[in-house]
């Protein structure tokens, strides 16, 4: 028996989660959900982990946790994007995962979100094409 949840399944779940905090974060989540699909419309939701709206492209792009004092944006590969306008504030010391913290009244800067979503699924597919081309067993030469 399969635990996935159909996309259509999972975006009825972030909307029940939405209506549900039904305060600052339900708000927040729902404009950081329109910035991610209009940065990337071939996003696919997903719900996963018993609760955390999950956004993919070809790989997890970054979840949408949401706490009584904030919501988390986890970008799955984080560590290895751009930031020049310095979105990351939050798990800036792992050597994969970054994520930025919203609180109430954060002003988000859309066009860097938007551009830090791309920069993600633009990782993933050049990540995955990587590893389609060489093959898991395939040896280095030998120094000699």
């Amino acid at each position: 028996m399969s635990n996935s949840i159909s996309p259509e399944s999972a975006s009825a779940l972030i909307d029940a989660k939405i209506d549900q905090l039904a305060d600052w974060r339900g708000q927040t989540l729902a404009n950081v959900r329109a910035i991610i699909h209009q940065a990337d419309p071939k996003i696919v939701e997903e719900w996963k982990w018993r609760g955390t709206p999950v956004w993919s492209h070809n790989g997890i792009v970054c979840t949408g946790e949401t706490y009584k004092k904030v919501v988390k944006l986890t970008f799955a590969h984080g560590a290895a994007l751009p930031d020049p306008t310095g979105l990351f504030n939050s798990s800036l010391d792992g050597n994969l995962r970054r994520a930025i913290d919203l609180h109430p009244g954060h002003q988000l800067d859309q066009p860097a979100l938007q551009t830090l979503i791309r920069a993600a699924v633009a990782f993933n597919l050049n990540h995955r094409s990587n590893s389609k081309t060489r093959p898991s067993h395939a040896k280095l030469p030998q120094s000699t």
